[in-house]
C-alpha cells in the first residue's frame, strides 16, 4: 500500500497495487480453461482411437488406406484431435517455447526418438514415398504422451473412464460378431473385402488388433488394481474381457496373457507359502471364484463354443509358412537394398510371388524392406528409448503389457503398417497403469507446478 501527498500536502485515499495479482488471476484462469478444453480434444481423441478403424473409414468411403482422396483423409481422426490438444496446450501462459522446453525437460529420452524419426521422416521425402505412414504409427503416440502427461489426475478421470467404456463396447460387439456370423464392418485389405474370417473384430478393425487391445486391458486389470472399478465389478469384468480373446481369435495375445496370470498366480502363491497374510473373507472368495471359473471354461468346451478358436492351435492356414516366406523375403534383396530400402513395386511384386498379400508379419523385417536396415536400426533404438521413459513414468505392472507388445511386433504386422495401434498401447499405459509418487516426488512435484484456478481463489478469500 502507498499513500500519495497533494502539492498542498493533504493526504490522499491509499491506493492499493492490485495490478499484478490480478494479472495471476486472469492467466491462471485462461491456463485453467485452455487444459481443460485439451482435455475434452483428448477425450474424443480416446474415444476416436477404441472406435474409429481403418476398416471403419474405408467403409465411410474414406481413403485412409485405400487410393485416392485428399491429404486430409491420410490422416487419422485421432491425430487431428491430439494435435488439437497439443496445441492447446503450447498456449498456456508459458508460452510454446517454454511449454516445449518444459515438456522436454521432464522427459528428455523422447528427443533421441524424435531426431530418429525426423531422419526417417527426411528418407521418406527424398525418396519420395508416402509420409502419413510414419505421422499415425510413429509420431501420434508421442504427442499422445506429452498431451496426457500434462493433465492432472482430476482431468485424466474421464478419459480413463472413456476407456472403459468403449473397450466394454469393444467386447459385447465382439461376442455378438462370434456367436452371430454377421460382420458390423466389413474386414478389408486395402480396398479388397476379405471373405471367410470367423474372428470377430468388433469398432477395432482387425481381429488381431482387437485381440492385442483386450489382452493388454485384462493385465491391466489384473495387475494394477488400484485405478481399476472396485473388485465386485472387477473380477466379472476380467473374466468376460478374458474370454473375449477366444472370439477375436488372437493366438500371441491369448498366450501372452495366460502366461503373465500364471506368472502372476504362481508368484502369490509362492508368497503365501512364505507366510504372506490374506484374510479369510478374502481367501473363501477367491476359492469360489476359482471353482465357478473352472466349471464355466468346462461347460464352454463342452457346449464346443470355442472350437473355433482351439482348431487355430492345430491348424494354422498358413500361418508358419508365411513367416518362414518373410525370412526368405530378404534374400531377394542386395546389400543396397537392404540398408536404404528397396523399390516398393519390386517389395509388392515379390510378395505376391511368396504369398505375402496379407503383409509381412514380422515388424523388423517389414521395416527393413520399407525403410532400409538403417533406419530401422535407428528406429528400434528410437523406440528402446521412448519405452525407457514410458517405463519411468508408469507402474511396473507395464513390464507385462511391453511383453505383449513385443511379442505382436514378433508375429505380426503390427506397428510396421499405417495404423494406431501403438497409439493404442500408450493411451492404456498412460491412462491405466500410471506411476503413483512418493510422498516426497508428490511434494517437490507440487512445488514446481503452479497452483490451479481455484486453489488461487481460495487462498485470495474471493
Amino acid at each position: 500500500m502507498t499513500v500519495h501527498r497533494a502539492i498542498t500536502g493533504a493526504p490522499l485515499a491509499p491506493v492499493y497495487r492490485t495490478a499484478p495479482r490480478a494479472e495471476q488471476m486472469r492467466t491462471a484462469k485462461a491456463d485453467w480453461v485452455i487444459e481443460w478444453a485439451a482435455a475434452g480434444f483428448l477425450l474424443l481423441a480416446v474415444i476416436a482411437t477404441f472406435t474409429l478403424s481403418a476398416g471403419m473409414l474405408t467403409n465411410w468411403k474414406i481413403h485412409y488406406l485405400t487410393a485416392g482422396g485428399n491429404f486430409l483423409e491420410k490422416l487419422h481422426p485421432t491425430t487431428y484431435f491430439t494435435l488439437l490438444a497439443f496445441g492447446l496446450l503450447l498456449l498456456r501462459s508459458r508460452g510454446p517455447v517454454g511449454e516445449i522446453d518444459r515438456m522436454f525437460s521432464q522427459a528428455s529420452l523422447l528427443v533421441p526418438y524424435l531426431i530418429c524419426w525426423l531422419l526417417l521422416l527426411v528418407q521418406m521425402f527424398v525418396l519420395e514415398r508416402p509420409f502419413t505412414v510414419i505421422i499415425d504409427t510413429f509420431l501420434l503416440p508421442v504427442l499422445l504422451c506429452l498431451a496426457i502427461w500434462q493433465m492432472s489426475p482430476t482431468r485424466r478421470r474421464p478419459l480413463v473412464w472413456a476407456i472403459h467404456a468403449a473397450i466394454f463396447v469393444n467386447i459385447v460387439l465382439g461376442y455378438y460378431e462370434y456367436f452371430s456370423g454377421h460382420r458390423l464392418i466389413p474386414l478389408t485389405l486395402g480396398d479388397i473385402i476379405v471373405v471367410g474370417e470367423w474372428r470377430s473384430s468388433a469398432l477395432l478393425g482387425h481381429p488381431l488388433t482387437a485381440s492385442g487391445v483386450i489382452g493388454a486391458y485384462v493385465m491391466a486389470l489384473i495387475l494394477r488394481p488400484a485405478l481399476c472399478p472396485p473388485i465386485l465389478v472387477r473380477l466379472p469384468l476380467i473374466g468376460f474381457s478374458l474370454a473375449s480373446l477366444m472370439a477375436f481369435g488372437g493366438r500371441t495375445a491369448l498366450v501372452t496373457v495366460l502366461a503373465v496370470i500364471a506368472l502372476a498366480a504362481a508368484f502369490e502363491i509362492w508368497q503365501l507359502l512364505r507366510g504372506k497374510r490374506i484374510p479369510l473373507l478374502a481367501a473363501a472368495g477367491a476359492i469360489c471364484v476359482l471353482f465357478a471359473a473352472a466349471a464355466v471354461i468346462f461347460a464352454a468346451l463342452y457346449l464346443g463354443i470355442f472350437d473355433k478358436m482351439l482348431l487355430r492351435f492345430s491348424s494354422d492356414k498358413g500361418s508358419a509358412l508365411a513367416r518362414f516366406a518373410t525370412i526368405d523375403l530378404l534374400s531377394h534383396f542386395d546389400m543396397r537394398e537392404l540398408l536404404l530400402g528397396p523399390n516398393p513395386v519390386r517389395v509388392n511384386a515379390l510378395q505376391t510371388q511368396l504369398g505375402l498379400n496379407y503383409g509381412i508379419e514380422n515388424f523388423w523385417i517389414s521395416s527393413i524392406v520399407q525403410f532400409g536396415l538403417i533406419h530401422t536400426a535407428l528406429l528400434t533404438a528410437g523406440l528402446a528409448c521412448f519405452f525407457i521413459e514410458i517405463v519411468r513414468r508408469s507402474d511396473r505392472a507395464v513390464w507385462a503389457v511391453l511383453l505383449l507388445m513385443l511379442a505382436i511386433a514378433a508375429s505380426s504386422v503390427s506397428f510396421s503398417s499405417k495404423n494406431i495401434q501403438l497409439a493404442q498401447f500408450i493411451i492404456l499405459i498412460s491412462l491405466l497403469l500410471p506411476r503413483t509418487p512418493s510422498t516426497a516426488g508428490a511434494r517437490a512435484i507440487s512445488r514446481d507446478r503452479r497452483p490451479s484456478l481455484p486453489a488461487q481463489v481460495a487462498g485470495q478469500g474471493l
